[in-house]
């Protein structure tokens, strides 16, 4: 249950508003009552704090309390209670007891069960399998067996998988290793680092100071990493750092091996810029050609563009340490993967497409969290490049007066010139707005607006009149993607390529079944069903939490069409259950319309409310066209 209620309070905190207990269902996959369940178990966690307010609307957390909760370590429980605890337990007793423990004690201090004990054990043998390390049993004697820096990949993991949304907390860190001052510790080394020219990934530093209070920990009780090669010259200034920054923090000595493991794994989180350093990054030549390749394979299947020599130099030196981290089984955990993927999602396919590639070509697994990375890269990039929306144009109305008008051009151009162009500057009183061709009208004659896009400001700017200014911009790009989604969605559906009900009970057969309909209306063929799956197999397409777009990696279909999938009983796709099933099929002649098609299919379908609204409804394809036309023109 323990992870259930952590789920759901999960939920609660990224929830704006009330949250029913039947939409709390369909997200958990379970029944009301269950969540009635985990509830009860939440505020007794908590107690006395109250954490989860309950009412006619449904529950909603209590943000300030959630905060004092977790702050207080009491989401953990106590280890009797939670089996999530009790496997913490166990790992931590085993990672300190060199000639192991006996079943029948462990079990009575749990104050558990022989088979409850047995079902904890196996899910920490999982865990140790995965770290490298091995559960070994002789009679009821119980030991871990394994190197150490298993032993310390293990508790790394353990940590990980407990941390919320993958944030890791230093106080948090501290109180489980006991080794206080991370936090000065941390701020000290990334100065270090930055005045040796190093930029530091700050979403993935933590888990190196997690790996740092481990040594500590570790070399306190005298246990050290084994002598290994020298580390390479890109890692002395990091190396010497540390061997500088863990005795005056933490008054503990740690070996070469110890200081070198560190050391490696902070150069696979960090860049070197160039700006204030030595020398520029040594740079693989293989992987420089390998994203020169793949960036040529972009352009090609998503004609974006990201041939630039500053933007592949940083992506090769990115793809090495992903490469080595995969190698190394040390996980890199990136706290925005969620919001990455359900708000970029063209970039995070294109992410997919680029860690396919890495995949084959080096024979690694890529999960979802350095995939995330590899589209923060993207998404950078795309920024300093070029504005994904127009600028607004603007007229301004203001009666000649000197040079009132002259004055008031430039403070707007000042505030706002990133996203309003003045077009023309009309000094008359007597003209009529709707003469005006312009997205907006600025004018300080205080007349009723005949016309959308009026906006009247005093002759001297105050801050509210550019805060009004800048309201109406944001408007006028909201009608602008509106009317764009409304022209361009609507045509790719069909009544042939609508199913009410899902053509099957999970992913794949739901893929299959759309992918059917595809093939029956001349759209694609089976190679581009089989694509789709492979797509799905690499990362789940559930973008948001109530919709997900299933879709080849290849633009390979005779025409641009969405069959398309609603779900009155959501269905569990990856890490969320989703209502509506899109399988998005691309001609070659339809790639430009590639992105902001699948940016406008995860903005529609965002709000599960509004979707179970176009649920109920599309019970014909009439109705649901006619639903989604209301559900857009509310947007």
């Amino acid at each position: 249950m323990a992870d259930k209620y952590e789920r759901m309070l999960e939920l609660l905190l990224h929830a704006d508003d009330w949250v029913t207990a039947t939409e709390l269902a369909e997200r958990l996959g379970v029944t009301t009552r269950s969540v009635r369940s985990y509830v009860a178990a939440a505020k007794t966690a908590a107690h006395p704090l109250v954490i989860v307010t309950a009412s006619t609307s449904g529950y909603r957390l209590n943000r300030e309390a959630y905060a004092e909760f977790r702050a207080a370590g009491r989401g953990r429980g106590s280890a009797a209670e939670i089996p999530q605890a009790r496997v913490h337990h166990l790992v931590r007793r085993l990672t300190d007891a060199e000639s192991g423990l006996d079943a029948h004690e462990l079990a009575e201090s749990l104050y558990v069960s022989d088979s409850t004990l047995e079902a904890d054990l196996r899910k920490v043998k999982a865990l140790a399998e995965e770290s490298g390390a091995s559960l070994t049993r002789r009679g009821s004697s119980i030991a871990l067996v394994g190197s150490e820096a298993a032993s310390r990949r293990l508790l790394s993991r353990l940590l990980q998988s407990e941390s919320a949304q993958g944030v890791l907390e230093l106080d948090a860190i501290e109180s489980e290793f006991g080794v206080a001052g991370l936090g000065a510790f941390k701020t000290e080394l990334i100065q270090a680092l930055d005045a040796d020219g190093f930029f530091i990934n700050e979403y993935g530093i933590d888990a190196v100071i997690l790996h740092v209070a481990i040594a500590v920990e570790r070399a306190r009780r005298e246990l050290h990493l084994p002598p290994t090669a020298t580390a390479g010259s890109d890692a002395a200034p990091i190396s010497a750092a540390l061997h500088r920054l863990i005795p005056d923090h933490f008054a503990v000595a740690v070996t070469e091996a110890d200081v070198e493991y560190l050391a490696r794994l902070l150069t696979t989180r960090v860049i070197a810029p160039g700006a204030g350093a030595e020398g520029a990054p040594h740079v693989d030549e293989a992987d420089l050609d390998t994203v020169r390749r793949i960036v040529d394979l972009v352009a090609e299947e998503y004609l974006v563009d990201f041939r630039d020599d500053a933007f592949i130099a940083r992506l090769a030196l990115h793809l090495g340490n992903l490469v080595t981290r995969a190698r190394e089984d040390a996980r890199s955990r990136n706290p925005l993967a969620r919001s990455i993927k359900s708000s970029y999602p063209l970039i995070f396919d294109i992410a997919v497409f680029i860690a396919s590639i890495v995949q084959r070509e080096r024979g690694i697994t890529v999960d979802d969290d350095e995939i995330s990375y590899i589209a923060l890269h993207l998404g950078s990039h795309l920024e300093r490049v070029a504005r994904r929306e127009e600028r607004v144009t603007g007229t301004i109305i203001c009666p000649s007066y000197y040079d009132l008008h002259a004055i008031l051009r430039s403070r707007i151009e000042r505030e706002l010139g990133a996203d309003l162009s003045i077009e023309f500057v009309v000094t008359r009183t007597d003209i009529d707005p709707r003469e005006l061709t312009s997205d907006l009208v600025i004018s300080t004659i205080p007349s009723p607006a005949l016309r959308e896009g009026v906006v009247v400001v005093q002759p001297f700017l105050t801050d509210d009149d550019i805060d009004s200014i800048r309201g109406a911009i944001s408007r006028v790009r909201r009608q602008r993607r509106r009317q764009r989604i409304t022209d361009e969605l609507l045509e790719y559906f069909d009544a042939e390529l609508f199913f009410p009900e899902p053509p099957g009970d999970d992913p794949e057969s739901i893929i299959r079944g759309l992918g059917a309909a595809l093939v029956a209306a001349d759209v694609v063929d089976d190679r581009y069903v089989d694509g789709a799956l492979e797509r799905e197999r690499m990362s789940s397409t559930a973008f948001s939490d109530t919709l997900a777009m299933p879709h080849a990696m290849g633009l390979s279909a005779a025409r641009t069409a969405i069959a398309l999938a609603l779900c009155p009983a959501p269905v569990a796709w990856g890490d969320a259950r989703v209502s509506v099933v899109a399988l998005i099929a691309f001609s070659p002649e339809g790639r430009a319309r590639f992105q902001p098609l699948f940016d406008q299919f995860v903005d529609v379908f965002a709000s599960r409310r509004e979707v179970g609204e176009l649920v109920r409804a599309g019970s014909d394809f009439a109705g649901f066209i006619g639903e989604l036309a209301q559900l857009i023109e509310r947007r």
